[in-house]
């Protein structure tokens, strides 16, 4: 299959997650990454070096004017991601945006409507919804393995990156949202969110959220780039077994644990009170071990080769951007409780 016949893709933004996605997209046989946009020239250069075949520009207004290149890739700062998605849409492109989408939820409606009114696809980079150990997590949830599932805690923490445009909620949230979004199938009826800034004026480091789900489920995330330790950890807690998700363990990063509370009447010894408490053996299922993003990126071009809705669309990307912008303004007001769809 030669070029002409590949998907052409455009990736604008090469820092911290471009270079990811060109070297994913790179690997997939239906496409072909024909440009490569940057300001920074020596980042172009370094790419350049990795793939020669690349067209390098510090000017997105040239992958634009190609009419051969019919999607585009947005690795940009949240900021940006609006005005360039909907310039890519208006122009008849597909596009792939890193989250969150925008920083509104009316940004981010528009440009679900520019994408059907276009009939294009777009999706969002939320990468953890492909993970082989998410989607065992969901698998066994939807099941019932766990029981009824009480609460779900995730803490995401280390030290750094420090971001200058956005706070830690807009920063780390949008994984844990779009992930207990997905595992629970369902969308919070209320957040709050308490966290304070120490090293930048009005751009917090550390949050401490709460999401209410139907049927009494709370979940609780702890965001941080100020900790001395680096963690990412889910766990959920059911009625008759409790999973963690633990994204740093690469050998066993999924573990379902038999310990669960059994509900008695009253208990008059020791004995009796310590049978309250049932445990049992800790199991890994077997997790895949490939690439979240290449499994994202190659559902990317699957999608638009079947014209098909992507796992992680524009309207999920909505709902996420929509419980952002309330905790933020949780956060502003101090931890008030707020309604989701209210």
């Amino acid at each position: 299959m030669n070029n002409k016949t590949k998907i052409n893709i455009g990736v604008i933004g090469c820092g911290y997650w471009g270079p990811n996605l060109v070297r994913n997209f790179s690997k997939i046989d239906n496409c072909f990454v024909k440009y490569v946009c940057d300001k920074k020239e020596s980042r172009l250069r370094w790419i350049k070096s990795l793939y020669p075949s690349v067209c390098i520009t510090k000017n997105y207004k040239d992958i634009l004017k190609d009419r051969h290149v019919t999607t585009v890739v947005i690795a940009t700062p949240t900021p940006t991601h609006f005005p360039l998605v909907r310039e890519f849409l208006n122009t008849g492109r597909n596009v792939l945006s890193e989250k969150p989408l925008t920083n509104t939820s009316q940004e981010a409606n528009l440009l679900v409507d520019l994408a059907q009114k276009h009939k294009k696809i777009l999706m969002v980079g939320h990468t953890y919804l492909y993970s082989p150990g998410i989607v065992k997590l969901k698998e066994i949830i939807y099941k019932r393995e766990l029981g009824k599932i009480i609460y779900i805690n995730s803490i995401r923490v280390n030290l750094g990156i420090f971001q200058s445009d956005i706070n830690v909620v807009s920063d780390l949230a949008p994984h844990d949202i779009s992930v207990i979004n997905f595992i629970l199938d369902k969308m919070p009826n209320y957040v709050s969110c308490t966290g304070s800034a120490h090293y930048k004026k009005d751009v917090e480091d550390v949050a401490f959220i709460n999401l209410y789900y139907p049927q009494n489920i709370i979940t609780h995330i702890h965001l941080s780039w100020i900790d001395p330790v680096k963690i990412r950890r889910l766990t959920a807690v059911g009625s008759e077994k409790m999973a963690v998700y633990n994204d740093l363990d690469f050998d066993e990063p999924l573990k379902i644990i038999e310990k669960s509370v059994k509900k008695i009447p009253y208990y008059k010894t020791y004995g009796e009170f310590k049978m309250i408490y049932k445990f049992g053996a800790i199991h890994s299922p077997y997790i895949d071990n490939q690439e979240p993003l290449y499994i994202e990126c190659s559902h990317f071009i699957e999608c638009i080769l079947n014209n098909k809705q992507p796992l992680t669309s524009g309207e999920l990307g909505l709902q996420v951007v929509r419980v952002l912008e309330l905790l933020n303004k949780s956060l502003q007001e101090k931890g008030r409780m707020i309604k989701v769809n209210g």
